[in-house]
């Protein structure tokens, strides 16, 4: 069997982190939180497409350009990494496309706004209780989720989806 080159997916990683950083100008402030819904449909098609070690990649890439682009918070970082890992990890056990929209919502929505807390109480002296951050989280996952559920159902039922799917394998 033929050793698989990372390099195809890095090059797909990167197209999608650029998409994400990009994606970040479509964004509103709800709270204290920029709510960038691009971020959350690109951590869903790297879970998809590429599997979560990529994807947590992809999400940390991207918030660290968003932060030095002046276009995100530190908020970004785990709100959107714990979202890609945790979708990730979903598609790569289920296979399933509406769990793993409902992991993106639940990493970034839930966990990754309560990991967000104590960053924003430490780093960023805003005091604020545990759940806070939770709405603007998920007001932000939802809409990403939702739009990339509606693009790999497209897909799917086109056959395009597989046909990516693989490609990146090739």
């Amino acid at each position: 069997m033929r050793r698989q080159s990372p390099i195809k997916k890095l090059a797909i990683a990167s197209l999608l982190t650029a998409a994400a950083v990009v994606g970040s100008l479509i964004s509103f402030p709800v709270l204290s939180s920029r709510c960038s819904p691009v971020q959350h449909m690109v951590n869903i098609l790297c879970a998809v497409f590429l599997g979560p070690g990529y994807g947590l990649a992809s999400a940390f890439a991207a918030s660290l350009l968003r932060n030095l682009l002046g276009l995100g918070s530190l908020l970004a970082f785990p709100g959107s990494m714990v979202g890609a890992l945790v979708c990730g990890l979903t598609y790569a056990a289920t296979r399933n496309l509406a769990a793993t929209c409902a992991g993106e919502i639940l990493g970034t929505g839930i966990l990754g706004a309560l990991a967000a807390w104590p960053i924003a109480n430490l780093l960023m002296g805003q005091e604020a209780a545990a759940y806070a951050y939770m709405v603007p989280f998920l007001v932000s996952t939802v809409g990403g989720s939702v739009i990339a559920g509606m693009v790999l159902l497209a897909l799917k039922r086109s056959g395009g989806l597989d046909t990516m799917q693989a490609l990146v394998e090739r």
